[in-house]
């Protein structure tokens, strides 16, 4: 039976909830955004699994993984690798570091320095680490999936807007609802179910197919356009200092392709550029002083700029062909 992107999905949310309970929709996107070669950022509180979750998705795909744990003292060579000379041949010999895998976790992001942090940018940008003027590129696929706790500030460093801007989605895990809870105590009570558990249900030429799958799916031109006028009414709305960049357009169009193939569809309706703008743009927007005083969100913001922005009536049997 050919695989098909919804049907890779729907695996996979199966398989994962197995070791991490009640989280189908992150699950959903973390998948979709290695299709369309994104970053994921994770932010939630302690405890709700954002870890767990990132390594049980790493785990279930037959790619190489590395995980960075980030603390005050870490710096970037830790993190692109480093040459180290050989007496032996007389020259230096590239020792790669943990980004040089297919899915890497990088665990409480804020707690790097910047001048660590910024070491993911070159990689994560473009798919290459640079070490003593020599470039290195990094695996394909290539995916970052970073973690970070935003209620305990004391010793950490929030990410920079440059930081902010790569990656595709900012997720909530989210606290699970009562029932979800409560199988959380059943599985894991007598038994810690760990994602070392799992086993791989993708290999690199399923996800190499489902990617191709992706990239074909139809955006028709009412809808593309409709993702640029949400883009661009984020840089016209008060408080908002700094709107979301031509980079956030081509991120929310790829989400938008993504989450058409998770649906089963082969083109993109309004609804998914709707589903995606949220998670798209929020770490995007900059609000002003004025703004965060009077407890403006960003996205509140966004909800607002998709209530005034006309919805294309475009007819599906044209978006289709």
């Amino acid at each position: 039976m050919t695989l098909t992107v919804q049907g890779a999905a729907e695996h996979l949310v199966e398989h994962v909830g197995t070791v991490v309970v009640g989280k189908r929709e992150v699950t959903e996107q973390l998948l979709g955004a290695l299709l369309v070669d994104g970053h994921v950022l994770l932010d939630d509180v302690p405890g709700v699994g954002k870890t767990t979750l990132a390594r049980a998705v790493a785990r279930s795909l037959d790619l190489s993984f590395r995980r960075i744990q980030c603390t005050p003292d870490l710096v970037p060579s830790d993190i692109t690798g480093i040459s180290i000379y050989d007496q032996r041949a007389g020259s230096f010999e590239y020792r790669a570091g943990p980004l040089s895998a297919n899915v890497v976790l990088v665990d409480e992001i804020n707690r790097a320095t910047p001048r660590a942090q910024s070491a993911l940018l070159e990689a994560m940008q473009e798919r290459q680490v640079t070490v003593d003027d020599t470039t290195h590129r990094l695996p394909d696929p290539f995916m970052v999936i970073a973690t970070q706790n935003p209620v305990e500030l004391e010793g950490t460093f929030p990410l920079p807007e440059a930081q902010l801007d790569r990656f595709l989605f900012l997720l909530n895990v989210g606290y699970p609802d009562a029932d979800d809870e409560d199988s959380i105590l059943r599985i894991h009570g007598p038994a810690n179910l760990r994602p070392e558990t799992l086993e791989t249900i993708l290999s690199p030429a399923e996800i190499a197919k489902l990617r191709e799958d992706v990239r074909g799916v139809r955006v028709g031109e009412a809808v593309r356009r409709y993702a640029v006028e949400i883009v661009r009414g984020t840089r016209r709305v008060d408080g908002v200092e700094l709107g979301a960049s031509p980079r956030a357009a081509l991120a929310l169009y790829r989400a938008a392709q993504a989450h058409a193939a998770i649906r089963g569809r082969a083109y993109v309706l309004p609804d998914d550029v709707k589903a995606q703008a949220v998670a798209v743009l929020r770490h995007r927007l900059f609000l002003n002083a004025d703004a965060q005083m009077r407890g403006r969100t960003t996205t509140a913001i966004i909800s607002e700029v998709l209530a005034r922005t006309p919805v294309p009536a475009e007819d599906i049997a044209a978006t289709a062909g």
